[in-house]
């Protein structure tokens, strides 16, 4: 028998590489025990990268979340990991130093074990200052390399990379096939090159199943020392997130290696509750097209967790540009016309920008860029005359060193538009923040949390956390939620008036008792002037004000929320007039 092989299941990656949403802080803990009665996973992956800002966003304290899913694998035995993007750590972008040194002290007291730091360009001056943080902080730093499909990524190109941040102090190195493309025979090279000159390293590999090579891919770095593969489980394996562990352990235990049993029967329980996660909720967020793998992925190189945003710029595009090629008497262009432009050009693009590997954030700059050429290309203006801050920042070489050479024609039209190229080290940019936000919380009168967590979340995410704290983000979250359910139902062929006799069959009409105009409480204000509608899915108790009317006499009259329960529609919005036993709003009783 061969040597030993061991398992990671990236519950965190499974949802995110599929839709917006994460689990609940119940769901979380509920699900937990299954995953160790499984049996087979030695790591779990349990934060990290959007999980943090997706639970904020839908008024969660992603705090507690993380405390209640890493306890029963802490107990178990079983190390938990979490992402981490380097300089900009948990957000999209950079993160001011002394933030960055706070989140290891926080995460390793929450039981996060070990965290997957990576530079979206490979640069090491953006993940060697956070191998030190993280273990000042407790935490296991796994460096990782970020594996794409050029002729300058090659196996010694990443190997070089590897033998620098195992210098600096990196006992384990993560390949992070984000999109899937990487070549099977080059990551077996690597994974052979990394273990020779290293044999005392960990090596991880993360490969998602898009385009299909991950099987291959798994195989390979097996058969040259990979020691922990990351796999996914049903309903949300393949597609483009990851394989799925039966298989994987399948054919790895067919080539001999040493792998631990599946207690199925765990497994199909794990898979029934995923299940019940989705038919709850957060199946409302996937889009449907994350769960068909798709070769066309191998040619732009970019990661299949982007597919539905892209899909849906690619739509405003196709509008833009079919409403440009009417006016000059040209045929419109399919969907696939459009996707087949968009693939072609991010290929065009992506040498020209010096090979930047397609993951978070630059997948998404050099995306944006081939969008607006397409657009501007068929409004007679040429290419690259719509890039924002952020996509010259790449550029320039404001979050790092790109790998490849930045094309002449860019070069030249940095110079027109009067931006300088830099190659100072990128986290010099950012000053020291957390002071500022201690004066703020203070002046809230916000508790920092346990072991500063709280303090942490909003220095990290300071928009998300204030609207969580203010309650917003649940109205808007609920709002969403209610959509999307309405959505679906239309997609099944309910038709408006049949959805509107749905939403009202479980609710009580708050009628009008008198004639006048309308205004909404918000936030506890009693000033009705200054009051705006409250958020769809808003919950009220018995008695708690909805609105009050302005009478034709001048008097602000209260209208109560009757029995209380969620909002589920306005009918009569801020401003409007309504008459006296007119519907204002509908309000559907809690069971």
């Amino acid at each position: 028998m061969k040597r030993k092989v061991q398992f990671s299941l990236v519950y965190r990656d499974m949802w995110q590489s599929s839709g917006k949403f994460q689990p609940r802080k119940d769901q979380l803990a509920k699900i937990a025990p299954v995953i160790i009665e499984m049996g087979c996973f030695a790591r779990v992956e349990t934060n990290g990268g959007a999980f943090e800002q997706v639970n904020l966003l839908a008024g969660e304290n992603p705090n507690e979340a993380v405390r209640a899913f890493c306890k029963p694998f802490n107990e178990a035995g079983i190390q938990t990991h979490m992402l981490d993007r380097g300089l900009n750590a948990l957000r999209m972008y950079p993160v001011p130093d002394d933030v960055r040194k706070l989140m290891y002290k926080v995460k390793a007291k929450q039981g996060t074990n070990i965290t997957r730091i990576f530079c979206g360009l490979n640069d090491v001056r953006n993940i060697i200052p956070s191998i030190k943080y993280a273990k000042e902080g407790g935490m296991i730093p796994q460096a990782t390399l970020c594996i794409t499909n050029s002729p300058i990524h090659t196996a010694e190109y990443y190997s070089n990379i590897a033998d620098q941040l195992i210098a600096a102090g990196a006992p384990e190195i993560c390949l992070k096939d984000m999109a899937g493309i990487g070549q099977p025979a080059m990551l077996g090279k690597l994974c052979g090159m990394i273990k020779k000159n290293h044999p005392e390293v960990i090596v991880q590999y993360h490969g998602h199943s898009g385009p299909g090579l991950s099987m291959a891919s798994i195989l390979e770095v097996c058969n040259n020392g990979c020691d922990i593969i990351d796999t996914a489980i049903e309903p949300l394996s393949w597609g483009k997130v990851h394989p799925d562990i039966i298989s994987v352990q399948s054919m790895l235990k067919n080539e001999g290696f040493d792998v631990p049993e599946i207690n199925m029967n765990a497994y199909m329980k794990a898979r029934t509750m995923t299940q019940e996660f989705i038919d709850e909720w957060l199946g409302h967020f996937i889009n449907p097209a994350n769960k068909h793998m798709t070769s066309l992925l191998l040619g732009c190189g970019l990661p299949g967790g982007m597919m539905g945003s892209m899909m849906a710029d690619l739509g405003g595009i196709q509008a833009a540009i079919n409403g440009i090629r009417k006016q000059k008497g040209e045929p419109e262009l399919t969907t696939d016309d459009m996707l087949v432009a968009l693939f072609n050009e991010v290929e065009y693009v992506w040498p020209m920008v010096g090979y930047p590997p397609l993951v978070t954030p630059f997948s998404q700059y050099v995306k944006n860029i081939a969008l607006m050429n397409l657009l501007t290309m068929a409004q007679g203006k040429g290419r690259f005359q719509m890039m924002d801050d952020s996509m010259w920042g790449m550029i320039l070489g404001k979050s790092g060193k790109v790998p490849g050479t930045i094309a002449p024609e860019i070069i030249e039209l940095a110079k027109q538009k009067g931006k300088e190229f830099t190659d100072i080290d990128p986290h010099t940019l950012y000053p020291n923040a957390l002071e500022d936000f201690k004066k703020e919380m203070k002046e809230n009168g916000w508790d920092f949390g346990q072991d500063d967590e709280e303090l942490f979340e909003l220095a990290m995410h300071p928009e998300q956390y204030r609207n969580y704290k203010s309650g917003q983000a649940k109205k808007n979250f609920e709002a969403d939620l209610q959509k999307a359910q309405e959505k679906k139902l239309v997609a099944q062929g309910i038709s408006p008036a049949q959805l509107s006799e749905f939403k009202h069959a479980k609710a009580d009409a708050v009628v009008a008792p008198v004639d006048g105009q309308i205004f909404y409480e918000f936030q506890g204000c009693s000033e009705a002037v200054a009051a705006i509608e409250p958020a769809i899915g808003q919950k009220y108790e018995e008695g708690d004000l909805l609105c009050y009317i302005q009478a034709k006499w001048g008097e602000f009259v209260k209208v109560p929320a009757t029995l209380g329960g969620k909002l589920v529609e306005i009918a009569a919005k801020r401003g409007s007039h309504v008459h006296r036993g007119e519907t204002i709003a509908w309000i559907e009783r809690e069971a």
